[in-house]
């Protein structure tokens, strides 16, 4: 069954697990979602729950949701939320508009996919970019962390597209598959990811099931 949660990274820690085992884990506060609308093939064409998360407070509505977005929010009958993001679930049927959706639709060592943007470096240069090799640093070298050949002599005269050079790296949108759940906090809505996650801390997170597990 597909299914589907809003989040925010908190950070990292480190939790031991039953065998003794010392593993690294994401702290992730996943939910609680509002569902805020609910797409049926007959209206809309496809089966779909629009998820809201992270409310805003009252008397911050006005500064940060927009007249558009908060007549959708009335329409619907729920508070205000910062996120909203729209998941096609196999039993979309079953949610209604109003819910609340928590960390509880998962459970521990179940395998998910966390989607995320990942961290920003600037404008950077093709070793750190590309993890391409430098240049010889004596002997006169002269070209140390160039950008290498690019082909681009009488023929073509030009340089190709795709080429590796530098560039802004990084705040790119990035899944990591396969993370096992290792423990969950319903109280409090926390999930604990073995590994890493894409993105900095209070960074927004998608977190499905995985689809190869």
């Amino acid at each position: 069954m597909k299914k589907a949660i809003i989040g925010k990274k908190l950070g990292m820690t480190q939790k031991f697990l039953p065998d003794g085992r010392l593993v690294p884990v994401t702290v992730i506060l996943a939910g609680p979602c509002t569902v805020v609308q609910k797409k049926t093939a007959e209206k809309d064409g496809y089966e779909a729950v629009q998820l809201g998360f992270d409310t805003v407070p009252e008397h911050r509505v006005k500064k940060l949701v927009n007249k558009p977005t908060a007549g959708h929010f009335k329409k619907a009958n729920v508070a205000p939320t910062r996120h909203l993001r729209e998941f096609r679930l196999e039993d979309s049927a079953s949610y209604e508009v109003g819910q609340t959706v928590g960390v509880s639709v998962f459970a521990a060592g179940e395998k998910i996919d966390v989607t995320g943007t990942s961290k920003g470096h600037g404008f950077t240069g093709v070793i750190y970019r590309w993890n391409q090799s430098r240049g010889p640093m004596t002997h006169g070298s002269k070209y140390h962390r160039g950008v290498g050949a690019l082909s681009a002599n009488s023929t073509p005269s030009r340089v190709f597209k795709n080429r590796h050079m530098s560039g802004q790296y990084g705040v790119e949108r990035v899944t990591v598959q396969n993370l096992e759940v290792i423990e969950l906090d319903a109280e409090r809505n926390l999930m604990l990811v073995k590994g890493a996650v894409p993105g900095a801390k209070n960074s927004v997170l998608l977190v499905r099931n995985s689809c190869k597990a």
